[in-house]
């Protein structure tokens, strides 16, 4: 593992804790927070890049930055005030260890496509109903066609997306040319599996189902 333990797992929790407010967006937040783990935890090396396009409620992520060491844990407990580096939404301006602005649905995966585009292994969390965006399907239809396999999708799948796609996310992506699997989004060793996976001529899109 390229990142260095700080806290675990276990500590997340009391982490999540200490960021408050009215605009925690709990189940959007959540349902994020084992697929940002094990990415930090067990995926990412250090030249890899994370882009975390599903920032609307992004609590975990900045418990997950925390937990590792790139952002001090006394932060969290100024989570939305006017002097706090840790918005509502990420701002890689002013928050340490965050790689993209966010929050504004659509925009991540067309920056990630950029970015592996430069040769860099890249990973780009989006979220199901994200996806009703045309603009995702714009950067998936490219990346499928030109064989982008620098690039890995995650979406996390917590059945909020408007519009659904007929048999699944996961088809949608394998019609545009990606290796496309779906996995339990709170197994830890399913997401490595599927994360660690490299298809060479193909992007990888893990779809990570999550269940209230």
């Amino acid at each position: 593992m390229a990142i260095a333990s700080h806290l675990g797992y276990d500590d997340l929790p009391a982490l999540m804790t200490r960021l408050t407010g009215d605009e925690k967006h709990d189940w959007s937040s959540i349902s994020t927070l084992d697929v940002l783990w094990v990415l930090y935890d067990r995926v990412l090396g250090n030249e890899d890049r994370f882009l975390l396009s599903k920032g609307h409620g992004p609590t975990a992520y900045y418990a997950v930055l925390a937990a590792k060491g790139l952002l001090p844990v006394d932060t969290l407990d100024g989570f939305g005030s006017f002097d706090s580096p840790l918005g509502y939404h990420p701002d890689r301006v002013l928050a340490p260890g965050v790689e993209i602005s966010s929050g504004s649905l659509g925009h991540g995966l067309g920056v990630a496509v950029g970015v592996a585009l430069a040769g860099r292994r890249t990973f780009c969390l989006v979220g199901d109903g994200e996806l009703d965006e045309g603009s995702n399907w714009e950067a998936v239809q490219w990346a499928g066609r030109i064989g982008l396999d620098a690039l890995t999708v995650v979406v996390v799948d917590n059945h909020s997306s408007t519009y659904h796609w007929p048999g699944g996310i996961e088809a949608r992506f394998a019609l545009e040319g990606w290796s496309a699997v779906r996995v339990d989004g709170r197994d830890h060793d399913a997401l490595e599996a599927a994360l660690v996976n490299r298809v060479t001529g193909q992007p990888v899109c893990v779809v990570a189902e999550i269940r209230r």
